[in-house]
């Protein structure tokens, strides 16, 4: 029975402290929800105060807003009036006020964690740089701001302020778009004074413009929302607007009625007192937190003067101490002034920059495009030229009339070579070179020079020399074709300058290590060799040492640019050395790689004079009719048949029906490519020769030509025993593989 009465006894008094417990948690639970009630309240009155510009009430709102947060010790809600001070400050021109909250706000936000303050104070400090009319850095700061939170509200006022920043940087059409979003947006705070401001700076856009109509219907928007939500500093700038606007339209009676308006507002009783009481509060305010502050830091300073006994010179140290932190922290702020508004002007500076450097890009691409297009199309007619001119020389003409064919050959040949180097050097200019990769013969490709000059050297009565070092491996990998062209132009431009004299061509090993060689490359003449100073500029485009040298040895001057720019790809380069009077030597280095495990075979070579051309049955693919003649024309004289295909379907359908020993396959026609047609050819015939006859251009490779299935390429205008070589090399070498 007693054990019974004692349970009961604590169960009661267990029954009473949950109860008080639970009472205790609810009523704090009511508490925090009617402080956080009050404290929107208290915000909601601001907004209001703050748009019907009633300064002294919104500031006094503000201050209740912060005595709650300092009793409760919620730094988010103190952070977030401090930014409103800030702000309302700011709207009211106190710049150093504005700062002063803004500092307090800073040094609170470093022990938060609160993304929403971290956005706001970004986007209050882009509204101090555009005050200060740091524009780039104001947009910075608030693509910063926008990243940090998503909050409808602050998103709006941004817009706004980017608003007024284009407007200033005279970007009208992206002001416009954030200003016509705000005049429908659905903000839940400030959507009627968002609006409001929005049409104000659009009426202002459009008087920039001289769209008066616009700027009107913007500018009665604005009045009729500021009067309806009594919004009074609105109110005073849209009668002003309205008054300029009808005053520049030439209704003057509008705009007299919009004056006598601003006149009311500005000389009304109200207003005069309004800005005194309002100058009154703010000063009250701004004294209180100021003192506050001062009284923290005495404070501070007299418990630090306690704990050293109130040493007089503990005192005098605290006090100098405080004085220079006090003139670091201004010369701080002073810096940092500075410093933002140097950091605007380079950003300015580099936006500038990029502007130029997209312009000088996109001149670049129009340039090259241009001459792209330009050396393409004038090889077709070229071909012509040159190919007619060839057929009129075989057909025994008289000797007055082989004169001037001679010449026009001349003329033909020189601007044929006139065309590549152009287009070679756009192709270098816009990167679209890259070297190939593959096995060849250095000695061949050397030697394949020499034979081909030979014919300039014996009318120049100058012997060509090749001195090639046996110790180079036979077998290489590189890119050929790239080492061919620099070394005909270098032993081109030696044979020019040089008359009864001598050109050697000198290739040396430096070095073998394992699959890696060093190889040395010499082109030396004995001619008219190049001064000190012409040496200087030698390398670069349309240069020849000088005007009587161009005239009298003819050329583009692109030769050297090329080698120059040619080598540059191998991560070589090209030196120099000459004396006037006494010759000159261009020499270089160069890292290839060798195969030591290839066989060291000897390739079975054809001499064109014993290639066989009677009976060859060949497909030439052209679409251009001139072009179809002069080809036609060209084989009929090696007694070559031949069958011609207008474009690649039809190429496709006669390889197809016919067997050929040879493809001449034109690569630029209309429908599908001559590439396309290679690749379905090669579907059904992997062995037939085909070799590509075109007039390349700078977006033609002629390693997509291979990749295609090409055999071998030939540019378009050709020279004839070029023509006849490579499809003599195509045939035959096929022809002889497979009997061996």
């Amino acid at each position: 029975m007693t054990l019974n009465l004692l349970h009961l006894r604590l169960s009661g008094k267990m029954l009473i402290l949950l109860c008080s417990f639970l009472y205790a948690q609810v009523t704090f639970a009511q508490d925090d929800v009617s402080s956080t009630a009050k404290v929107q309240s208290i915000f909601d009155s601001y907004i209001q105060f703050r748009h019907q510009n009633q300064v002294d009430l919104a500031l006094e709102t503000l201050n209740e807003a912060a005595e709650i947060a300092e009793s409760n010790e919620d730094a988010k809600l103190l952070l977030d009036t401090y930014h409103q001070y800030a702000r309302i400050f700011l709207e009211e021109g106190d710049r150093e006020t504005a700062i002063f909250y803004w500092d307090r706000a800073s040094i609170l936000l470093k022990d938060l964690s609160y993304p929403f303050g971290e956005a706001f104070h970004k986007y209050l400090e882009a509204a101090l740089r555009f005050d200060e009319g740091n524009y780039f850095q104001s947009l910075k700061l608030l693509e910063e701001s926008r990243t940090l939170s998503n909050n409808r509200n602050l998103g709006n006022n941004i817009l706004l302020l980017e608003g007024y920043i284009f407007t200033n940087i005279e970007k009208y059409e992206d002001a416009a778009t954030n200003l016509n979003a705000l005049i429908v947006n659905s903000d839940d705070k400030e959507r009627p004074y968002l609006a409001t401001k929005a049409n104000l700076q659009l009426a202002q856009i459009s008087i920039s413009l001289d769209d008066l109509e616009d700027a009107i219907i913007h500018g009665k928007a604005a009045l009729e929302l500021s009067q309806k939500h009594k919004f009074s500093k609105e109110s005073k700038i849209a009668n002003q607007l309205l008054s300029v606007i009808y005053e520049k339209t030439g209704n003057f009676n509008e705009s007299l009625f919009y004056k006598k308006n601003l006149e009311k507002i500005k000389d009304s009783i109200f207003n005069i007192e309004k800005v005194k009481l309002e100058n009154k509060t703010a000063d009250r305010i701004r004294f209180d937190h100021q003192m506050n502050e001062i009284n923290k830091l005495t404070a501070k300073n007299e418990e630090l003067s306690e704990s050293k006994n109130r040493s007089e010179i503990t005192a005098i140290l605290t006090s100098a101490f405080l004085t220079i932190i006090s003139l670091l922290a201004v010369s701080l702020f002073r810096n940092n002034q500075i410093k933002l508004k140097t950091n605007d002007l380079l950003y300015t500076k580099n936006k500038e920059l990029e502007l130029a450097r997209d312009a000088a890009v996109s001149a670049m691409e129009a340039k090259t495009n241009f001459l792209s297009t330009v050396t393409h199309e004038l090889r077709t007619p070229l071909y012509a030229v040159t190919g007619l001119t060839h057929l009129l020389l075989e057909e025994n003409p008289s000797n007055h009339q082989k004169e001037h064919l001679k010449s026009l050959k001349f003329s033909g040949d020189y601007l044929l070579n006139f065309i590549n180097d152009i287009l070679q050097i756009n192709k270098i200019d816009a990167d679209k070179l890259e070297p190939l990769n593959i096995e060849f013969k250095l000695q061949k490709v050397l030697t394949d020079v020499v034979d081909s000059l030979q014919q300039n050297a014996n009318e120049n009565s100058t012997s060509l020399i090749l001195d090639y070092d046996p110790n180079i491996p036979s077998q290489l990998l590189g890119d050929p074709i790239k080492l061919s062209q620099i070394f005909m132009n270098l032993v081109g431009n030696a044979l020019k300058f040089t008359k009864n004299g001598k050109v050697e061509v000198i290739a040396k090993l430096l070095r073998k290590e394992e699959e890696e060689v060093k190889l040395y490359f010499e082109v030396k003449d004995n001619g008219i060799g190049i001064s000190e100073e012409q040496q200087k500029n030698i390398f670069d485009s349309f240069e020849q040492g000088s005007v009587q040298i161009n005239r009298e040895y003819g050329g583009t001057g692109l030769g050297l640019t090329i080698v120059k720019s040619l080598l540059g790809l191998f991560d070589s380069k090209i030196h120099l050395e000459s004396e006037l009077g006494h010759g000159s030597s261009f020499f270089f280095e160069m890292d290839l790689r060798c195969d030591s495990e290839a066989l060291q075979s000897v390739a079975f070579e054809l001499d064109p004079e014993e290639f066989d051309f009677k009976g060859l049955h060949v497909l030439v693919v052209e679409d251009n009719k001139i072009n179809q003649v002069i080809t036609k024309k060209m084989l009929n004289k090696k007694e070559i048949t031949c069958d011609i295909a207008n474009n690649g379907n039809e190429a496709i359908d006669l390889a197809k029906a016919n067997t050929y020993d040879a493809i001449l396959m034109d690569i630029h026609m209309p429908g599908i490519s001559g590439e396309e047609a290679t690749r379905q050819i090669r579907k059904f015939d992997e062995e037939i020769p085909i070799i590509a006859l075109t007039a390349i251009s700078l977006d033609d490779s002629l390693d997509n030509f291979y990749q295609a299935g090409c055999n071998d390429v030939v540019t378009k205008p050709f020279k004839p025993e070029v023509f006849y070589q490579k499809i003599g090399q195509n045939i035959f070498k096929k022809k002889t593989e497979g009997l061996v």
